[in-house]
């Protein structure tokens, strides 16, 4: 790798699985990103599996979960899931992809046994995908980053739950084995398991976004209906945002994990191409408006890396992390769009072709500055939590 990660705290097993993690995804998987079965909602489902099958042989099927359960700290899981990152395929093949990693966080973490023997078990062993059904139409007034907006509804009838409502921006919800779903009681949020697919869940459409790197792309759904068992509900009645925020924050810094690999990778293929190709009489890195761009890419990716670092130790304490995790979302991203455009622009007419990943790395990281949160939401509750925690010194 010519841009050289930190390695310090990392466990020798972390380190182990983190080199085959890379191995794996630059010789096995970087070859199927000229597929015919990459479409513009993300690899189709047979390609999908046959890189997991591929990884499953490896070694390297969702490694950051260990046997036995237990799992990777969030600083190891940064040194496996930045290299799985290397190609956009890479966390689709490993089973590190969004919204997989985050649920089976999630279950790893609140659900019962029970719970997990159902949804978690297929899930880490890459037989079934999933899906989060939180965001809904803004033509309905509907809960976007803003999740008090929850139009969705849930209510008690006999011994299951009856949710109706719409979801938009739902990632992988056509081909899900199983579903997230987010609703509102007399006593708040709510969050519930479901099986898929589900006649009471029907997909309008399939949006067609500015990203392509996650499959069954990124669906508008319908929910009429739907009974789910009160078994099925995480927690209790108004718990709902209490565990999505168990979700949140590792989900956040897992999308800044996998982005950072792509960035890297681009900025190798951007490297690459500014050392062979020549204009005016010398490579196009010696020209200095060049070579400074790439400067200033390995200067944002260094920062990048650092930034995820901090935040995972964060994590690792116990803590939410909220404020934290927002600080690496708006810092990771904003660098890695920087990084992006830069590697674009250092190919020229290249760098926006599908001849590279580069193009694809662009638009993936462009729609990261929403995902998760956009920036500027991100500052604004940083900017909350500043005027409260001044408050609360005057106060004392």
């Amino acid at each position: 790798m010519s841009f050289e990660l930190d390695n310090s705290g990392m466990s020798d097993r972390a380190l182990e699985i983190a080199d085959r993690v890379e191995t794996f995804v630059r010789h096995t998987i970087a070859p199927y990103e000229r597929d015919e079965r990459k479409t513009a909602h993300g690899p189709t489902d047979a390609l999908a599996n046959e890189m997991k099958e591929k990884a499953r042989e490896a070694g390297v099927l969702t490694p950051h979960i260990l046997k036995g359960g237990g799992h990777l700290t969030h600083r190891e899981t940064a040194a496996v899931l930045i290299r799985s990152g290397l190609s956009p395929l890479g966390p689709v093949a490993c089973n590190v992809a969004a919204p997989d990693e985050g649920n089976m966080y999630l279950l790893g973490q609140v659900g019962s046994p029970e719970m997990k023997e159902r949804f978690l078990d297929p899930m880490v062993r890459g037989e079934m995908r999933s899906a989060f059904f939180m965001t809904e139409p803004a033509e309905d007034g509907g809960a976007g980053s803003d999740p008090m907006m929850m139009q969705t509804t849930c209510r008690m009838d006999g011994n299951h739950w009856v949710i109706n409502g719409r979801k938009t921006y739902i990632t992988g919800a056509e081909g899900a084995g199983m579903g997230i779903v987010m609703a509102k009681s007399d006593d708040g949020a709510c969050m519930f398991l479901v099986d898929l697919p589900d006649p009471a869940i029907r997909i309008e459409r399939v949006m067609d976004t500015i990203d392509s790197s996650m499959p069954g792309g990124h669906a508008v759904v319908s929910i009429e209906n739907l009974r789910v068992p009160a078994s099925q509900m995480l927690g209790e009645s108004g718990e709902g945002f209490r565990y999505a925020q168990v979700r949140l924050s590792p989900a956040r810094l897992t999308h800044c994990m996998r982005w950072l690999g792509a960035a890297i990778r681009a900025n190798e293929i951007a490297t690459d191409y500014a050392n062979r190709r020549m204009a005016f009489g010398k490579p196009l890195v010696d020209h200095e408006g060049v070579g400074f761009m790439l400067a200033e890419n390995l200067i944002d990716l260094k920062q990048a890396e650092l930034m995820v670092y901090w935040c995972a130790d964060i994590l690792d304490t116990g803590v939410l992390g909220t404020a934290e995790s927002s600080m690496a979302k708006v810092a990771v991203s904003e660098a890695l769009m920087r990084v992006a455009d830069r590697c674009v622009q250092v190919m020229g007419g290249q760098g926006v072709t599908g001849d590279t990943i580069v193009e694809q790395v662009f638009r993936e990281i462009r729609a990261f500055r929403i995902y998760d949160g956009p920036t500027e939401v991100h500052k604004w509750s940083l900017a909350k939590k500043i005027k409260r925690d001044w408050k609360k010194a005057h106060e004392a």
